[in-house]
């Protein structure tokens, strides 16, 4: 689809084109650099598989702790370009940033994670991962018409006043919000955004749930989704190894 295509002086697009896909198909932690201090503009590319591409923002982040940005490899304008089809596609977001934090927080609390040791899709309380909605936007990373997610660890003590309403309950759409308010619209297994252990709710562990839709009579009624192959490295499974010392003891081959 046209619409879709890389889109010259698009920054993301320029992102997305100069990063180098994974090698396998199994999860391996980011050795990420300790240099905080440096003054590199150039993003810390992460993770990068047929629908995504993830880097670490150095330059501009909001938190000390740890601000990712996972974007699409499409250039796809904005959330309402999305389908329920797409609903993997945002399971394997928050999957993928979720295990991206947990490597990242295992920087700055080792002693915590090793002792705990949980799956990596065990949501920790101080991950915040969503989407930054149109007219509003981080005015220090100003990309609007190129659609990526936000994930960072609390505290937020970078953001700034200014900035945080860009993060802020105007602005801000948790991709947990998002999965379940396209859910509700396309599944009678109601899984309301007031939930308060949504995270935990059966229909959760499913990731294609709410991805196609039809009638009583058997008719199918699913809309179309972006284009996409196939085989995917998440779809909301757990990979090996699960413990947060496996992760630290392994490198991922990207970084150089």
């Amino acid at each position: 689809m046209a619409m879709f295509s890389p889109k010259p002086g698009c920054p993301l697009c320029g992102i997305v084109a100069s990063a180098l896909p994974t090698p396998s198909n199994s999860w391996r932690a980011p050795a990420f650099s300790t240099d905080l201090n440096s003054n590199s503009t150039d993003p810390e590319l992460l993770w990068k598989d047929q629908d995504f591409t993830a880097y670490r923002e150095k330059s501009k982040p909001v938190s000390s702790k740890g601000h990712i940005i996972v974007a699409f490899n499409l250039h796809v304008p904005s959330l309402y370009d999305l389908s329920s089809t797409d609903l993997p596609l945002l399971v394997n977001i928050r999957n993928l940033a979720t295990r991206l934090l947990t490597a990242l927080d295992a920087l700055s609390e080792p002693t915590t994670i090793l002792n705990t040791q949980p799956t990596l899709l065990q949501r920790n309380p101080r991950f915040r991962i969503g989407f930054i909605t149109p007219p509003f936007k981080d005015n220090q990373i100003p990309v609007t018409d190129h659609l990526h997610a936000h994930a960072y660890i609390e505290p937020s003590d970078l953001m700034g006043w200014w900035r945080g309403l860009a993060y802020g309950s105007l602005a801000w759409y948790a991709i947990d919000d998002l999965i379940a308010e396209i859910r509700e619209t396309v599944s009678n297994n109601r899984v309301k955004s007031g939930y308060e252990n949504r995270q935990n709710a059966p229909i959760d562990k499913v990731p294609l749930a709410g991805a196609r839709s039809g009638t009583a009579n058997g008719m199918e009624t699913t809309e179309p989704g972006l284009p996409r192959v196939d085989c995917d490295l998440e779809d909301g499974e757990t990979p090996t190894p699960t413990s947060g010392q496996a992760m630290l003891t392994s490198h991922h081959p990207l970084r150089t």
